[in-house]
């Protein structure tokens, strides 16, 4: 009825056929399944960040940090859940298990559907979470093992769509399904492609050879899991409190801190630990994991704000800012395959860098251009020229990271950098918001316009200190808080340029001679992993 073959095309001796370096119809079966989880998990975070102010008024809900858990409680649940997909995925087959995160992420989307409070909607987002947590990780591995070493750039570049719409894509559905038919309808459209998901990953995904010898590493899992949470929780806190030495922050994120350096005390005792910290001692994973850190941070904190400041100082709408974002999208989609195709053929330590000139000419130029009267054509053409940058250097990283790793590797090696990049743009997000917000406080004009607004919205007296300084400014008190705002997010736009600056020094680390793969090969001389013909 079907055949197998290993993924790499090549035997089972290790020796390479001739269609070693095409892409064939298996693999991209195999991509298509992948792509389409990665999707579904990557475009509900973006849509649902849109859906929080309706969240607030459907549920009733006094605070904005109330409703904000519907963000953090899925956040907190991917936390706890990555680090464990690397064992189930050797121990249950990453088939197996990518079919159950499938289920369990469309599971909790429907129950989301039918939430009547704001605290159930929270505790199904924890379950979607759980499912969603488990997709991505899954899904580079599937990938990695798929491509082989000789076309696993081209393979990366494809997992890195869902990365490329999900920010474009998410605030413009999110905005037309609650706008046009009802909030519910931003959860429950995940059923049908979900149902599609599930039965594809069926039929397109062969059975893999699970290692059930393994044992689970249970004080690693209660040191690891809510110590990443109780850390992430205590970081995604920072912009709400304002600083860093409020208790909500410190309390969780130095307790959660406390477990996380037990946790790397602990990695190195037992033979198969949760997380297994003995990757590093491969050079090529650990320069290329550093320089996603402080990428991952920088880029995707900054990327945060731009709808945000089309919003606030530009005025537009929810719809209008996702639009504006897309040429950002669109940059990355013309240099991501190609730098899929070059990273098969050249070291990535000559790729990536000139990725990285190109992220720090259009984020510098974003930097320079948040005046309230710049043209939008210079905008979107730094974000453009941003987004080219971007797809030069996010899949080869992640290629550079996995491709030196032998096959039965590749599980503990993509969860790793799962976890890293959950944690690096977590306190990207964080650092970057702190940033514009302590620059917003420091301006008395912004913080007047500010109240005067939520003053008439909430049809109350406002505060006597706002009408004194809009009185003070007179005819210029709209102009200088639009100017002050603008500044605020030019500052958060160079704070981002800056930590990418200095990210130069580990991209010149990055490996600019070819090294040899190990991806076909297994300490155990098992076949490579197999997909469906």
């Amino acid at each position: 009825m079907s055949s197998t073959t290993d993924p790499s095309g090549a035997p089972p001796g290790g020796q390479l056929a001739d269609d070693d370096d095409k892409i064939t119809p298996a693999i991209l079966k195999v991509a298509g399944v992948v792509v389409l989880g990665s999707i579904m998990a990557i475009l509900d975070t973006t849509v649902v960040n849109v859906a929080l102010p309706t969240f607030q008024t459907e549920f009733n809900v006094d605070e904005y940090s109330t409703v904000a858990w519907a963000i953090t409680g899925y956040t907190l649940a991917l936390a706890a859940i990555i680090p464990v997909t690397g064992w189930a995925a050797d121990r249950f087959g990453t088939k197996r298990l990518y079919m159950m995160a499938l289920t369990l992420f469309t599971l909790g989307s429907v129950l989301c559907a039918t939430a009547w409070s704001i605290q159930s909607l929270v505790a199904f987002r924890v379950l979607q979470g759980l499912g969603g947590g488990m997709l991505m990780p899954l899904g580079m591995t599937i990938m990695t093992k798929a491509a082989g070493p000789h076309r696993m750039g081209r393979l990366m570049a494809i997992l890195g769509i869902p990365m490329l719409l999900g920010p474009i894509l998410g605030p413009i559905i999110g905005g037309w399904l609650i706008d046009s038919v009802s909030w519910h309808w931003i959860f429950l459209i995940n059923l049908p492609l979900g149902a599609i998901a599930i039965a594809y990953a069926f039929f397109a995904l062969a059975p893999d050879a699970p290692e059930p010898s393994e044992s689970f590493d249970v004080i690693g899992m209660l040191l690891m899991s809510p110590g990443l949470a109780l850390f992430l929780y205590g970081v995604s806190s920072i912009p709400g409190e304002g600083t860093i030495a409020a208790t909500k922050v410190l309390v969780p994120g130095l307790l959660g801190a406390a477990l996380i350096i037990g946790f790397v005390f602990w990695a190195f005792r037992p033979e198969h630990p949760l997380l297994d910290l003995r990757l590093f001692k491969d050079r090529n994973l650990t320069v290329a994991t550093v320089v996603m850190f402080m990428f991952a941070g920088a880029f995707f904190g900054a990327l945060l704000l731009v709808p945000t400041y089309f919003q606030q100082v530009r005025g537009e709408s929810v719809l209008k800012a996702g639009l504006l974002v897309a040429p950002q999208g669109l940059g990355a989609m013309v240099t991501m395959p190609i730098a899929g195709a070059l990273t098969d053929r050249l070291p990535v330590g000559r790729i990536v860098p000139f990725g990285f000139i190109g992220i720090l000419l259009g984020i510098s130029g974003l930097a320079l251009s948040t005046d309230p009267g710049t043209p939008y054509w210079h905008i979107i053409a730094c974000l453009f020229v941003m987004g080219l940058g971007m797809g030069a250097t996010m899949m080869p990283i992640f290629t550079s990271a996995l491709k030196t790793l032998r096959t039965h590797q590749v599980a503990r090696g993509s969860t790793l950098i799962n976890v890293i990049q959950q944690v690096a743009a977590s306190v990207g997000v964080a650092v970057i918001s702190v940033i514009l917000t302590n620059r917003e406080n420091a301006s008395e004009a912004v913080r007047a316009a500010r109240s005067l607004a939520e003053a008439q919205g909430a049809g109350i007296q406002p505060p006597d200190w706002a009408v004194a300084v809009m009185h003070q400014l007179g005819d210029a008190f709209q102009a200088t808080a639009l100017s002050d705002l603008a500044g605020a997010f030019s500052t958060a736009f160079w704070a981002a340029a800056a930590v990418l600056v200095v990210t130069l020094i580990p991209v010149a680390m990055l490996p600019r001679k070819h090294e040899e793969s190990h991806l076909l090969d297994d300490e155990a001389g098992s076949p490579g992993p197999r997909v469906m013909h």
